[in-house]
């Protein structure tokens, strides 16, 4: 597996910082592989995809990065989207990629590479709509990380492409500061279960 280079940030220090969580986020995938079915002898982790290109998501046909706030992916073993190889890919979390990976985990497709935004490797920008406040959307390959290693803020007033959605960080300081700021907590993502995920969206 090659390591992507960092994404540039011209904040002093952040290079670093950024760097070294990317690292070590791509390092945790092999290590986790077998969380997601693979194993010692499962077949090497593949690496995210550019989403950009006019793309439309698996689960409700929009367009990706047409539309603030996370994406997300998934490669499964034996079985692959329809209409395309894998991964499968998404516009949005809460509407897409979970209600997804729970859907067809229950048909036993066996996943093994969840990837999601992570908004700590990425200059993100927030902006304001209508009164909503917005995050920005990234499609880039070297955008994404280990899914299984993010934590994500919940329930606070920052909003996706399609309203409330978890806003990944592989940092988990990161995470909290978002949270501090802009309201909300934090989970990780064993805590985002189909009843947890069905009550979250509708509080």
């Amino acid at each position: 597996m090659h390591h992507d280079s960092p994404p540039r940030d011209c904040s002093t220090g952040s290079l670093t910082r950024r760097a070294a969580t990317k690292a070590v986020s791509l390092g945790a995938l092999a290590a986790l592989a077998g969380c997601l079915g693979g194993g010692s002898d499962a077949e090497p982790t593949p690496e995210p995809v550019d989403l950009s290109g006019g793309k439309e998501d698996d689960q409700g046909g929009m367009v990706i990065g047409l539309h603030a706030g996370p994406n997300g992916q998934i490669f499964y073993r034996d079985n692959a989207p329809e209409g395309h190889d894998n991964p499968a890919w998404f516009h949005t979390l809460s509407m897409g990629l979970f209600p997804y990976y729970f859907e067809h985990r229950e048909r036993g497709w066996e996943a093994t590479a969840v990837y999601v935004t992570d908004y700590s490797t990425v200059d993100y920008e927030l902006s304001t709509e209508g009164g909503d406040t917005f995050i920005s959307t990234h499609t880039g390959a070297d955008t994404f990380g280990d899914a299984t290693e993010m934590t994500y803020v919940v329930e606070s007033e920052v909003l996706g492409g399609m309203g409330k959605d978890l806003i990944p960080f592989s940092s988990e300081s990161d995470a909290d500061g978002f949270a501090a700021e802009h309201g909300g907590k934090t989970v990780v993502f064993d805590d985002v279960a189909p009843e947890w995920l069905r009550g979250y969206m509708r509080s």
